[in-house]
């Protein structure tokens, strides 16, 4: 498989980092995708499944792209939210030194590519999501105040994750990329488990009781914890995305996709090929 990279040869010690993340790239169709049509009637299915062979081809590393080091599990450095205003829920949380598994299962249900803009809907589900990292937590849910830190265990049961991605078409070296801009979920489950340590500052039967509370409770938990947990797939799934489109040609998951200046005309095109 050939990869390319673009620009002059200068020396390698001080422009190698640059050219080795942004200009490198596959210039040859790779075998864990597989190409579709738009304008077949079967393309959703097509999309559907070549995404899934995408996801699959995550677990073991896509050759060439060392910018992802690990899919799962998969590491973020820190997390901030402030969630609701209202009696029943007003949050502060913020995660760090942050540990997701489970996407290495993802199950595609479908991939939606829509012609107008090519912006994506992409549902799918994972059996279970284990998330852990150190909190510090601030605010309250329902009648309790909560103001700790420490250690958060969180244990999602088939979720369902919807997906809606926003992209702009930009060129390089002949081919159309995916400049993947914008990434918004929502997801429903069937079950969470939880733990957070310290909650109370060491008072241990007061911390047991809440986490018994909110395993009880598990819907009203994950209400209150909703924007946090979309907010940590939104991250993964834009770093990732981001990543491989910039490096994986359009043309190889839609064979009929139209060049940037035949979707957005020749002004806007080269504002995009500037920007990508």
């Amino acid at each position: 498989m050939e990869i390319l990279l673009r620009g002059v040869a200068l020396p390698l010690i001080f422009f190698g980092s640059l050219a080795h993340s942004d200009d490198r790239f596959l210039t040859d169709p790779p075998d864990y995708i597989k190409p579709c049509k738009i304008a077949d009637k079967n393309f959703v299915k097509c999309s559907t499944d070549s995404i899934q062979q995408l996801f699959d081809k995550l677990n073991t590393g896509i050759p060439g792209l060392d910018s992802i080091k690990s899919f799962d599990p998969f590491h973020l450095n820190r997390i901030k939210i402030t969630q609701g205003n209202s009696q029943a829920i007003n949050l502060k949380v913020e995660l760090a030194n942050v540990k997701i598994n489970g996407f290495g299962h993802t199950n595609v249900l479908e991939s939606v590519v829509f012609p107008k803009d090519y912006s994506w809907k992409t549902t799918f589900m994972l059996p279970v999501m284990k998330l852990q990292g150190d909190y510090s937590l601030l605010g309250r849910i329902l009648l309790i105040p909560l103001n700790g830190r420490g250690q958060v265990f969180l244990d999602a049961d088939n979720m369902t994750v919807v997906m809606h991605t926003k992209t702009h078409l930009y060129e390089k070296g002949g081919f159309t990329f995916y400049n993947v801009t914008n990434t918004r979920v929502n997801f429903t489950l069937e079950g969470l488990k939880s733990y957070f340590s310290n909650l109370f500052n060491g008072q241990k039967q007061l911390e047991d009781s809440t986490n018994k509370f909110f395993n009880d409770n598990w819907r009203m938990l994950t209400d209150a914890l909703y924007t946090v947990i979309t907010q940590t797939i939104e991250d993964i799934l834009l770093d990732v995305l981001k990543k491989i489109f910039h490096y994986i040609p359009a043309n190889f998951f839609v064979t009929d996709i139209p060049t940037p200046e035949q979707l957005y005309g020749k002004t806007k095109e080269k504002i995009l090929k500037k920007f990508p």
